[in-house]
């Protein structure tokens, strides 16, 4: 039986630049926060709330890769093993 990764590249770039994205935003509003308004207040929040899931995303996704990489591993291992006993 194969073992399919769970995470696409796809996906794994998304989950980076995710995070990324909403670190830079947020930079780019401490930046240029003198006094803060209702509006900017909200914009912060809805960054905040990015740089979570971004975070979150990015831990799932790196730990997911760890885990498929040593699954993939021990089947070429497993997989070698039984084409050198034949």
């Amino acid at each position: 039986m194969k073992y399919r990764r769970r995470n696409t590249t796809a996906f794994t770039v998304l989950a980076y630049f995710t995070f990324f994205a909403g670190v830079f935003l947020f930079s780019i509003g401490l930046y240029n926060a003198d006094s803060l308004e209702l509006n900017e207040k909200g914009y912060y929040i809805a960054v905040m709330i990015l740089v979570a899931v971004g975070a979150i995303l990015t831990q799932k996704v790196t730990r997911d890769n760890a885990e498929d990489n040593e699954i993939l591993a021990e089947q070429e291992r497993q997989r070698s093993h039984s084409n050198s006993s034949e």
